[in-house]
């Protein structure tokens, strides 16, 4: 009976766009018809993706665009097929992607898309495969690729390319080499920005040319900047970027603003479909009540549909997932019946979250940093290793009540993933013996002043005199510092809190204090509603401001960049024998390292290889495996495991290189689980 009503109001749709002379044009260059006075020289080719009011269009039929979210920048690229194909299975027919401006830019003026040659060095600092025999990588910024497969596996795609993405990613993806630009402001008619914004967007557009519909391709339809209306009100901004996608992209544009009001009267443009995100109920109506431009008006879409939320570090904030709430769920299907129901569109945010791998998560400024984990599960019906749940079950049942019956695959089952014993690591170097040449300066320089984008860094000042009194690390924490005074801890400053620990230091001529500095993430969203300061226009980090200790300010400083682009490797080992013995608690950071092996041989699924690497005895660091940054760790959770795709792991010898930055052991244990443990637990520096 259902499909039966939805068949009928299809055909009513259909018929109804055929006779409306308002069905408007994939591109708005390309008239819809000819002038009545002149007679037409040419028959106009027909646009495959159009929409009016009520509807959208696939070469001339009604398409609901049952959609989810994957970045496929967030999952290992030998995996984009197999989670392609799994939604697909759950019915869905549209994938929505976002575009990360500092992965495909991270050096301004350098364009680095995985479709064309770079060396090896490159390779090993994007976390790709470095092995001689030229392996695929483990990630990619294959766009286009990503689209291709995505068409042959029965999926449309839309684009999100920002230049501002949100996402939960470092800054909302924008390139860190963008902070120090003079005169820049983001997310801005700025002069500066928009000239930057533009080349990345016409480079990305020359990449994806080909993958439009209008070329045959799967892309349907471009966003114009990301919920802008949240942020700002600067209209030549945003019809600045409409114009420059307009010149780029033959494919329709929309925008996507939360349902109020105000982010609706925000983030309209002109000539650009208006579409809304969160709960459809009141967006729909928020948008045909607020949007009264005819030319920003169409069928209704949420953009995104949220199956859950991200998860911040902290030990009292929980794991985000469904299980256990089973109002949440009915929730879900509740408001998918609503949408689908009435031949709506809609987006799943997140079908499949991916990770943060390295130092890629984001954060939010609530008068303290929100740092978002490495994992970017977000409690998604796909889960963060690819493996389907009890929740992708459910979305799958409901979606199938509309589409025809058997056009959608059934999903493969699960494999299992990999166990792997627990084992121990040994010192490999301490990470203060690995700092090569530093930087002298009267007053400490911040990150992003020695073209450093992530990691940490390292300030150190020789005491001239005696200073007593707490220590005060320029205008705030930015983010965690770890003090020392002659290669002990005293302290740590952490801007995850409201409250940072207040840490006092007592320095005699001749002392050493050492501040190491950790990015945990550039801020990657602000609203106005917020009540602080514009946090996406400060984006610094490391030191900005004078040291002080009491009243007295600190001067001349030798200033170490610690990218971590690479790591000692095992073969290091004894040059670090000479701390063996040495490393207690409150001592500076440690470089661990071990092998293990993962079995099978070189034809094995590498989806069997999959597990969550576990560092039981550490407090916080890192983890590499074969060279490939896994991403953060910390004890107070809530994820208490890293992902490490079996695309990362060869059958024997697999090298694991843990930093641990506050060391009590001589050696620290690590092990894989095939099922992944959320906790939490306090904070050691904060007990």
């Amino acid at each position: 009976m259902i499909n039966k009503m939805r068949n009928s109001i299809l055909l009513a749709a259909l018929i109804a766009a055929i006779l409306s002379p308002a069905s408007i044009s994939a591109s708005p260059a390309v008239p819809s018809s000819s002038s009545s006075t002149s007679p037409p020289t040419s028959t106009p080719t027909p646009q495959p993706f159009t929409y009016d009011r009520t509807s959208f269009y696939l070469h001339g039929s009604p398409y609901v665009i049952i959609g989810g979210q994957m970045d496929p920048q967030r999952v290992p690229v030998a995996y984009w097929r197999d989670r392609l194909a799994k939604a697909r299975a759950m019915g869905l027919n549209t994938i929505f992607s976002y575009v990360y401006w500092n992965l495909l830019e991270p050096r301004q003026g350098e364009w680095i898309n995985d479709r064309g040659g770079y060396d090896v060095d490159e390779k090993r600092r994007m976390g790709r495969d470095t092995t001689a025999d030229g392996g695929a990588g483990i990630m990619s910024n294959d766009i286009a690729a990503f689209f291709s497969i995505a068409q042959e596996e029965g999926l449309n795609v839309i684009l999100r390319p920002g230049p501002y993405i949100c996402g939960e990613r470092e800054w909302g993806g924008f390139p860190a080499w963008l902070a120090p630009v003079p005169g820049m402001q983001v997310r801005s008619s700025n002069e500066q920005f928009m000239e930057a914004a533009e080349r990345y967007l016409v480079r990305l557009a020359a990449d994806l040319k080909d993958v439009q519909i209008t070329h045959g391709g799967p892309l349907l339809m471009v966003q114009v900047e990301n919920e802008y209306g949240s942020y700002g009100e600067d209209h030549v901004y945003t019809t600045g970027l409409r114009d420059i996608l307009r010149e780029n992209f033959d494919v329709p544009l929309y925008t996507n603003d939360g349902g109020v009001d105000w982010t609706l009267a925000g983030g309209e443009v002109p000539g650009v479909l208006a579409e809304i995100d969160g709960d459809p109920w009141s967006g729909f109506a928020a948008r045909d009540k607020y949007i009264t431009d005819e030319s920003e008006l169409g069928p209704l879409m949420d953009g995104e549909y949220y199956t859950l939320a991200p998860d911040f570090w902290g030990a009292n904030n929980v794991h985000n997932t469904t299980v256990g709430r089973p109002s949440q769920i009915t929730q879900f299907v509740t408001d998918l019946d609503y949408v689908l129901g009435a031949n709506n569109s809609i987006s799943l945010y997140m079908f499949h979250g991916g990770t943060n791998f390295g130092f890629s998560n984001g954060a939010i400024w609530k008068n303290f940093t929100a740092s978002f984990t490495t994992s970017y599960d977000y409690g998604s019906p796909l889960d963060e290793s690819g493996r389907t749940n009890d929740l992708y079950s459910t979305l799958r049942d409901t979606i199938l009540k509309y589409v025809p019956e058997g056009t959608v695959p059934e999903p493969p089952a699960n494999l299992p993933r990999l166990e792997v014993p627990e084992f121990e690591l040994k010192p490999l170097a301490g990470l203060f013996d690995t700092l090569g040449n530093g930087t002298l300066s009267e007053t400490p320089l911040a990150m992003e002043q020695l073209g450093q984008a992530y990691g940490l860094i390292l300030y150190e000042h020789t005491a001239e005199a005696s200073f007593n009194g707490t220590l005060q690390p320029g205008d705030r924490a930015r983010d965690r510092v770890i003090v020392y005074v002659n290669g002990t801890k005293k302290g740590v400053i952490d801007s995850t809190y409201s409250r940072p620990a207040q840490v006092a230091v007592s320095l005699q001529p001749g002392d050493k204090l050492q501040l190491l500095v950790e990015n945990l993430g550039r801020v990657d969203y602000w609203s106005r509603e917020s009540g602080t300061f514009v946090a996406l226009e400060d984006p610094w980090k490391g030191i900005r401001g004078d040291v002080t200790v009491g009243s007295d300010v600190l001067s001349g400083w030798n200033i170490y960049s610690l990218p971590l682009e690479t790591t000692p490797s095992l073969s290091s080992r004894n040059n670090a024998q000479r701390s063996s013995g040495t490393i207690a608690a409150g001592s500076p950071p440690v470089f661990y390292g071990a092998t293990f092996d993962a079995g099978g041989d070189d034809n094995t699924d590498p989806a069997l290889r999959d597990t969550f690497l576990a560092v039981p005895s550490g407090i916080k660091g890192n983890v590499w495996v074969n060279g490939f940054n896994l991403g953060r760790y910390w004890v107070i959770g809530p994820q208490q495991s890293l992902y490490l795709p079996g695309t990362v792991l060869k059958p024997v010898g697999n090298e694991v290189v843990v930093l641990e930055l506050e060391p009590g052991a001589e050696t620290l244990t690590v092990f894989g689980a095939a099922e992944r443990d959320w906790a939490n637990h306090p904070d050691p520096d904060y007990m």
